[in-house]
């Protein structure tokens, strides 16, 4: 994104920029104080209208702390330039700061080599915790979750756990503070309770008298997508992340369901529309690197769609004999491969969702083949009575009629089981993306078409 673009994006960024780069320039030690009753999402978007090479100078007039906040605000491709450009104790003293699990995220972003360097410059304390983090999957609950978590013992009265939690809320350790965890001896989580919870609880009672004991927790290797779901049913603020011992190493936060979910979407998008996942920005990628990721999907349906012409060419008497089919073979191809899509996608979001298990395979075909049968009859008697506008015949629009019910129905059929066949292989249904689902659907449709043809109109 240019300069100009980010400008027309931010008005109120763009009209602020002035000022500061003018401070900048005349008195950077003044820069604190004229923006500290800036949000750090305002102050991210003043900095992204700056010119590049500003940037910098910008987060080293501001305290480490309110520089490593406005860092998290700030777009991924370019916060990891900004940080690139750093010497790595300059970054190391703006990550230390940022929260656990922003701050594994951002050494994610940027090379290798130099997030080792950055590591090394940090505190030991923050380098273990960060360590710990970055050995997750990033798509999963232990990738996302942050370790800045409140637990109190189980046991103590409820006056001492919150004079416990108001030492914590002042030293702003704490990323999560509306979700607080009763332990027992051994750490193991025995409980959960909100901070409104904890406010209203008679002074006289302990924390485990009112904490709830049923907690919803997962393993730091579920899924994100898991995470999400689990969110969302028990309408979390926070999830426990436990390891085998059910002690808490960390927790998800809502916030950080959000932009899981974000991500989750646009690799399931980017799948249904047969690219594999850009693990970068679109801009960041590199240009061959996007190349490849396309090519290898559209040389795999382009030998799909050589099987159309392979069909084609298996019935060129036919289609030489009766021209008229010719016309109708968009016609076909297009109302199967449509039809397709829809139930793909369909099924693939109830899949995401939880709405359909692998154990409703057959309710699920009985449903599409209901709707093949409806939505193929209704297609057929459009395309019925359009074959016979253009003067056809009787015959052939029958042929037209009686092909487009059948490929529909297959349509809806091939769409509906593509999604579950990947979730029984162990694959992401995303995968039968709408051009994969068109490119089969588009071979079945041709042979259905010539072969109701050949038998209807009495052809060899």
């Amino acid at each position: 994104m240019t300069p100009s673009q980010r400008k027309e994006e931010r008005p109120v960024a763009a009209l602020l920029a002035p000022d500061i780069l003018a401070l900048l320039d005349e008195s950077p030690v003044s820069v604190a104080a004229e923006t500290e009753e800036i949000h750090p999402a305002d102050l991210a978007d003043v900095a992204e209208v700056l010119p590049r090479e500003r940037i910098a100078e910008l987060l080293a007039a501001l305290p480490r702390q309110r520089a490593a906040d406005v860092m998290e605000y700030l777009e991924e491709e370019l916060r990891a330039e900004v940080l690139e450009a750093m010497s790595a104790q300059q970054a190391a003293s703006i990550v230390t700061h940022m929260t656990p699990d922003e701050r594994a995220d951002v050494l994610e972003e940027i090379e290798e080599e130099h997030a080792e360097d950055v590591l090394a410059e940090m505190p030991v304390e923050e380098r273990r915790e960060t360590e710990q983090l970055l050995a997750y999957e990033p798509d999963t609950a232990g990738g996302i979750m942050t370790t800045e978590f409140v637990s109190v013992d189980a046991a103590i009265p409820v006056a001492e756990a919150l004079a416990q939690v108001r030492v914590l809320a002042r030293s702003e350790k704490k990323e999560a503070m509306n979700a607080i965890y009763a332990t027992d001896r051994e750490g193991r989580v025995a409980g959960v309770l909100s901070l409104r919870e904890l406010l209203a609880a008679a002074d006289g009672a302990t924390i485990g008298d009112v904490a709830w004991q049923e907690v919803v927790s997962v393993p730091p290797t579920a899924d994100r997508a898991e995470v999400a779901r689990i969110t969302r049913e028990y309408d979390l603020v926070a999830v426990p992340v436990v390891d085998d011992s059910s002690r808490v190493i960390g927790v998800v936060t809502v916030d950080d369901v959000i932009d899981a979910l974000v991500e989750e979407q646009t690799e399931d998008v980017q799948k249904l529309g047969a690219v594999q996942p850009l693990e970068e920005p679109y801009f960041q990628a590199g240009f061959w690197s996007i190349a490849r990721k396309r090519g290898g999907w559209l040389v795999l349906l382009f030998v799909g769609e050589m099987f159309t012409g392979t069909v084609l060419r298996r019935y060129e008497v036919v289609l030489g004999s009766v021209t008229a089919l010719m016309f109708f073979v968009p016609l076909i191809i297009s109302s199967g491969g449509n039809s397709g899509s829809q139930s793909a996608t369909l099924i693939t979001r109830a899949l995401a969702v939880g709405d359909v298990h692998l154990a409703d395979a057959w309710r699920v075909f009985a449903r599409e083949l209901g709707q093949g049968l409806m939505l193929g009859a209704f297609l057929g008697a459009i395309g019925f009575a359009r074959a016979l506008l253009w003067g056809t015949g009787t015959p052939i629009a029958m042929v037209v009629a009686l092909t487009l019910l059948a490929v529909v129905i297959v349509g809806t059929l091939v769409g509906a089981a593509l999604p579950l066949v990947f979730t029984r292989l162990g694959v992401d249904p995303a995968i039968a993306s709408s051009p994969f689902v068109s490119s089969l659907v588009d071979v079945a449709g041709i042979g259905v078409y010539l072969l109701v043809a050949i038998r209807l109109l009495g052809l060899h």
